[in-house]
């Protein structure tokens, strides 16, 4: 093969590799917006008359979650199956954000933690690598630090919407979910720093519980009620 030859093929190569990468984007691009759609859905949770519509705010999500599943599927039709972390880093941080908005719907439906398997339920993924397209344990962790972080905004307008038990159940979650990171040995970089913005999630949600109870507003919060 003479040299002309060989960058001619390695042009084919190339151009094929940016056709791929072409074809991910437009679906990275289209989930993007899915999520943008869900998050406008749950931020109204944030209003004061939010709190009273958290379950039809949920149902919605879920609905528009069915898209994130028809979209995941096209995605996985766009690369070779078995390069999966060759084209990861194009839609890594929309599924970690996916990851966030499940851990949010699940957790705003029943204030328990969810769990990686869940998550990848509601995406239509996988959880083992060998199976295909899955969750990475990393972007589900991420997923769940960046659900701290509304949380801790939840806690503050759950004050102004005059929900005084929601704060300490918030805090008493945080606290526990704060506990479980601690246990993990994070070698990850973007996700160690994530997590050192816990801290501040944990500080930011104690001074509110705080501001309740010398104002005497807080009460021990009931299993499961208030929600």
């Amino acid at each position: 093969m003479s040299v002309t030859e060989m960058f001619s093929y390695i042009q084919g190569f190339l151009s094929a590799d940016q056709d791929i990468r072409e074809d991910i984007r437009k679906v990275v691009q289209l989930l993007e917006q899915t999520a943008r759609e869900i998050l406008t859905v749950l931020q109204s949770v944030h209003q004061p008359s939010g709190f009273r519509e958290i379950p039809e705010k949920c149902a919605k999500a879920r609905e528009l979650f069915s898209t994130v599943r028809t979209q995941i599927a096209d995605l996985k039709t766009r690369f070779p199956v078995e390069q999966y972390y060759r084209f990861h880093e194009h839609w890594r941080f929309v599924l970690q954000r996916l990851a966030f908005l499940a851990a949010l719907v699940v957790y705003l439906e029943s204030e328990a933690l969810v769990t990686r398997e869940e998550v990848a339920q509601i995406l239509g993924i996988e959880v083992v690598r060998e199976k295909g397209f899955h969750l990475d344990v990393e972007d589900y962790l991420a997923g769940v630090l960046i659900m701290a972080s509304e949380l801790s905004r939840l806690a503050v307008n759950s004050v102004t919407a005059g929900d005084y038990g929601r704060p300490l159940r918030i805090s008493s979650f945080i606290n526990e979910l704060d506990s479980g990171f601690r246990l993990l040995n994070l070698k990850n970089d973007p996700l160690r720093k994530r997590y050192d913005g816990l801290k501040y999630d944990v500080k930011k949600i104690e001074e509110v519980v705080y501001d309740l109870s010398i104002r005497g507003l807080a009460a021990e919060p009931e299993a499961g009620g208030g929600k």
